[in-house]
């Protein structure tokens, strides 16, 4: 059922160096909505055998990538798997899915796949905490409107989500990133975009149901938009976390952003009373 994705297979593919004693596995899930097996990277911590449960990140990755991505951008994920007893699943989004159910083509259902097929599949094969206060989701530009997309509309799934330099008020970019091949043209369906933006999405966040943290750089393309995102969340009295420090649009700064997140969700998997 799982392909083992060893260290030296890594270090080979990617020329990383890798010194934590979590594995990395490579593993073929399957989407019956979508009637194909779909690969997936899974990272468990070092102490994995001995019998305990674990929380989830998903991680998603952005637009022109996939499943591999982030071990690459972040080889350190097995030592932050370790250092919070947390397993970390990478899964694929098909390139430019943006983690839609897309009302265009029926064969896209990636937020069905991610956000209950994977879930279900990862809780079923792995010895996990199969709740939403032991499943965080996070990613970097579409990875990061993912997240926040499939968070807000299943918080009954997870129970944190974070953004790093998320794509979250594309209605700019109307010609990129294959988002009108899920979507429809946008000039013919302005109100479908908007409806599925995530600037236009914060009627459905219950207060102080999901613990949030955003993180963009000041030079990034998305800045604006990720601050005008922070502005109306606050508008709507919606507590989260939101950073904004130097930085570029890049695997450096994701790989940066990314152990703040980790940070953030070992905190809350560890608040009690949650």
């Amino acid at each position: 059922m799982r392909r083992s994705l060893f260290l030296a297979g890594v270090m080979l593919l990617f020329g990383i160096q890798l010194t934590f004693a979590a594995k990395v596995d490579t593993v073929q899930t399957y989407s019956a909505s979508m009637k194909k097996n779909i690969k997936a990277v899974v990272i468990t911590p070092d102490s994995y055998a001995e019998g305990k449960t674990y929380p989830v990140v998903y991680l998603l990755h952005g637009a022109g990538g996939n499943y591999a991505n982030w071990i690459n951008i972040a080889p350190e994920l097995g030592q932050y798997a370790d250092q919070y007893q947390t397993l970390i699943v990478c899964p694929d989004g098909n390139v430019t899915s943006w983690y839609f159910d897309s009302p265009v083509d029926p064969e896209w259902k990636y937020e069905t796949y991610v956000a209950t097929e994977l879930v279900n599949w990862i809780d079923k094969n792995y010895k996990t905490v199969k709740d939403r206060k032991g499943r965080a989701i996070a990613g970097l530009s579409m990875g990061g409107h993912g997240a926040l997309y499939l968070s807000f509309r299943h918080q009954d799934t997870f129970g944190a989500a974070g953004s790093m330099s998320g794509g979250v008020d594309f209605t700019s970019f109307p010609l990129n990133w294959n988002i009108a091949k899920r979507l429809g043209d946008y000039d013919k369906f302005p109100q479908r975009w908007k409806d599925n933006t995530i600037v236009n999405m914060i009627h459905l966040l219950v207060p102080n149901r999901l613990a949030l943290i955003i993180d963009c750089g000041k030079e990034d393309f998305f800045y604006e938009v990720n601050m005008k995102l922070h502005e109306a969340l606050q508008y709507s009295n919606i507590p989260h976390d939101f950073i904004i420090r130097p930085g570029a649009h890049n695997g450096q700064y994701w790989n940066n952003a990314v152990k703040y997140q980790l940070l953030f969700f070992n905190g809350f998997f560890n608040k009690k009373g949650k």
